[in-house]
């Protein structure tokens, strides 16, 4: 499946982009990130620490666990606070 995927704050600094589309096979966001942070180091610092990141998929925000059959979009974000 193709997947638009979006990377704000410090996950977009590390990685370097803001968004891209990937075609993928993983079926979880978690199998997502397993791909991803194989690919390159940028992705793997990104994504050394998923205490500290939270993801949405179809811009709801989603656990790690969730399935990604039928998504177009997925972000990746550091957890908000209020304020």
């Amino acid at each position: 499946m193709t997947l638009d995927l979006v990377y704000f704050a410090w996950v977009r600094e590390r990685i370097g982009v803001a968004g891209e589309r990937v075609d993928t096979g993983a079926q979880t966001v978690a199998e997502l990130v397993a791909e991803l942070s194989a690919r390159e180091a940028r992705y793997a610092a990104a994504f050394a620490d998923l205490s500290a990141l939270r993801c949405a998929v179809d811009q709801e925000l989603a656990d790690f666990d969730a399935p990604l059959a039928g998504a177009r979009e997925v972000a990746f974000f550091p957890p908000m606070t209020g304020g």
